[in-house]
């Protein structure tokens, strides 16, 4: 049972609960904005599990979601033929039901209508062996016959492969086909992850566009990428938004409807809060660049380092940035945080206390610092 904190915060103690209450809601589109770690995945799997229903012996016999998230991503493995160093492949786990009734389906070509707005790459599915491989250019033997050699492609190609892998099934179920008519629900944990700000905005603006034309199913999308949520809900501005946050006293679902960009101040206020408890790690530059960057492009600055320096000749200014850019760079897991340096730390403090004195935030969301500018 969620106990109700005011009109806009709900508190769940686990997330069953919460899936429960996403679930119950009449929302044709639920768009949920959290931090990486917050339990964003463990929720939708939470969400898919309560739509299962099993027989007497525990057999699973209906369902009624179809999801995207890490494991999603999980289903397809590649086999780089160590051996020969020749036939690179993605093998799919064809146990999965995922990947049920699809040979039918001519999926290559419904695959290719997404994947050629953002790739360049082509590819074919050996249904049998359960096998995809990719290529780019032919290459042909001297009576113009040959098969072109297949690529590993990138890390980043490989994520929008697999995404539009899904959409093409999701259209499948959006569509009624007989193969997805089980489909209620679609769940989409954070689809995005090693993609450049270009794809990233449009595979939420192409994501946007395939949920408003239909009226079959209700979806729920959670994501910690603050410009591929900004375009969701601008696209989808008829969409229920909430900021999902976790502490000891269980999950906080905040209604951020009548609230815009309230991740990005959420945003501030846990670097806010890191930085005055101490517990600041490599990453939390990576955050703060970032607010820094949306900053600056809502001031109308051409570069995040022209709102740390007041002037040309801001030394301080000037330093601050090259430290912003320098730490900010590293590619720092937020699974397996390392914690910085106390001379980083100190510099962390002064670029944040500078950013929040010459931007000025409502200071009833920073009752520390607040305090502390009444009794200085």
């Amino acid at each position: 049972m969620a106990n109700r904190k005011n009109a806009k915060v709900r508190t769940f103690p686990d997330l069953d609960a919460l899936a429960r209450h996403l679930r119950s809601l009449d929302k044709k589109v639920t768009l949920i904005f959290a931090y990486n770690g917050t339990g964003k995945t463990r929720l939708s799997m939470a969400f898919k599990e309560q739509g299962k229903k099993t027989s007497d012996d525990g057999e699973v016999i209906a369902r009624d979601t179809l999801y995207f998230n890490a494991f999603t991503e999980d289903l397809f493995i590649w086999d780089n033929d160590l051996e020969n160093d020749r036939e690179r492949l993605l093998r799919m786990n064809t146990d999965s039901r995922f990947f049920s009734g699809l040979a039918e389906l001519e999926m290559e070509s419904r695959i290719r209508r997404f994947l050629d707005r953002y790739a360049d790459f082509q590819f074919a599915i050996d249904y049998k062996a359960g096998t995809i491989r990719f290529w780019r250019e032919a290459r042909q033997n001297n009576a113009g016959e040959g098969e072109p050699p297949s690529i590993k492609v990138s890390r980043g190609e490989e994520n929008i492969f697999i995404w539009c892998f899904f959409l093409a099934i999701a259209q499948l179920a959006i569509d009624g086909q007989e193969a997805y008519d089980w489909v209620e629900y679609l769940y989409i944990d954070d689809p995005i992850s090693s993609l450049d700000e270009n794809n990233a905005i449009g595979v939420a603006a192409h994501l946007a566009q395939m949920l408003k034309g239909q009226d079959r199913l209700k979806a729920v999308i959670s994501s910690h990428h603050t410009l591929f949520f900004n375009v969701l809900c601008n696209e989808l501005n008829k969409a229920q938004r909430y900021f999902l946050s976790h502490d000891d006293g269980g999950y906080q679902l905040r209604d951020t409807n009548h609230t815009p960009r309230f991740y990005h101040v959420a945003m501030l206020k846990e670097l806010h809060k890191a930085a005055e408890s101490g517990r600041l790690y490599t990453y939390h530059f990576n955050i703060l660049r970032s607010i820094l960057e949306k900053t600056a492009t809502f001031h109308g600055f051409n570069h995040f380092g022209d709102i740390i320096k007041r002037d040309p000749d801001d030394e301080d200014g000037q330093l601050h940035h090259r430290y912003v850019q320098l730490l900010s760079h590293g590619n720092y897991s937020l699974f397996d945080p390392v914690e910085m340096l106390e001379e980083n730390k100190a510099i962390f403090r002064k670029i944040l206390n500078d950013f929040m004195n010459n931007y000025r935030f409502n200071p009833e969301l920073f009752p520390e610092a607040a305090a502390e500018e009444i009794t200085a």
